[in-house]
């Protein structure tokens, strides 16, 4: 397991980078997470489907909007969009959509409508789509390249030292009715992982970042990124399943390695956005 843990990602690394570094002459970056997102999303509802909540969540239209989601937070496809309408309708227009028409859809389908079937279908768009097109976003940044390498790798470092440390030495769980193999062992080695590569990225990356300010950064990076990996543990366990999929061996599904990503992107868009004024 170990050994295929490590040769996924080792050829997914280099992709991750070349996606993220060059822009031209395609938003390489907007559709691998295009991509991603819609294979996970794919995942998300397939595990619904099959769980014992009996739940028939609206596919093909899940499917759909998280797509949107993510490629309308492009900010180079905003620019030419923006000749022809008002581009700040976008997302309230989506968030609208992911609650209104899947349950018409429902409705339209002639059969008795469970409450879950449209609870379970926007909860698909909202995690995977709007949480991921965060990602997008914070490449449309100033200094947005080296933002998004950043919220990426100290992310991974962050769950491959946790993963190792809490291996190695986890005694005390942190969060057993969730997740009983997660302690607090290995969540207080991911915030170290965290710390130490988000130190090196500050020197190799040109964010406007001192080092004292990238000491918190990088620990609710971290934090926010063990958030995510919990929520999709608690979603794993309330459908059933050990693995969202089998795509990438040693590491599961595709949401199963976009969960810590989600949360750890969103916050990181937020940071650079807000605090440091994008």
């Amino acid at each position: 397991m170990l050994k295929q843990r490590l040769a996924t990602a080792f050829c997914l690394l280099p992709l991750v980078v070349v996606v993220v570094w060059f822009d031209e002459p395609l938003p390489w970056l907007t559709i691998f997470t295009a991509i991603w997102g819609v294979m996970a999303a794919l995942e998300f509802y397939r595990a619904v489907s099959a769980s014992a909540q009996k739940a028939v969540p609206v596919t093909i239209l899940g499917l759909l909007l998280t797509l949107l989601f993510i490629i309308s937070r492009d900010a180079e496809l905003l620019n030419i969009l923006d000749k022809s309408f008002d581009t700040s309708l976008i997302s309230p227009v989506l968030l609208a959509a992911t609650l209104l028409l899947p349950f018409v859809w429902l409705l339209l389908r002639r059969r008795v409508v469970f409450f879950g079937d449209w609870i379970w279908t926007a909860a698909g768009i909202l995690y995977i789509g709007w949480l991921l097109g965060h990602i997008v976003a914070l490449r449309g940044l100033d200094y947005g390249r080296d933002w998004v390498l950043f919220a990426l790798f100290v992310t991974f470092a962050s769950d491959s030292m946790a993963f190792f440390i809490g291996s190695a030495f986890g005694r005390h769980s942190l969060a057993p009715g969730i997740s009983p193999k997660k302690t607090w062992e290995g969540a207080i080695g991911g915030v170290i992982g965290a710390v130490g590569i988000g130190m090196l990225l500050i020197f190799m990356l040109d964010l406007p970042v001192s080092y004292i300010q990238a000491i918190p950064l990088t620990i609710a990076v971290s934090v926010f990124g063990q958030l995510g990996d919990l929520l999709e543990s608690l979603f794993k366990r309330n459908v059933g399943v050990k693995d969202s999929g089998k795509a990438m061996p040693g590491h599961g599904g595709f949401l199963d390695r976009m969960d810590s990503v989600v949360f750890a992107g969103a916050f990181v868009y937020y940071y650079a956005a807000v605090l440091c004024g994008g």
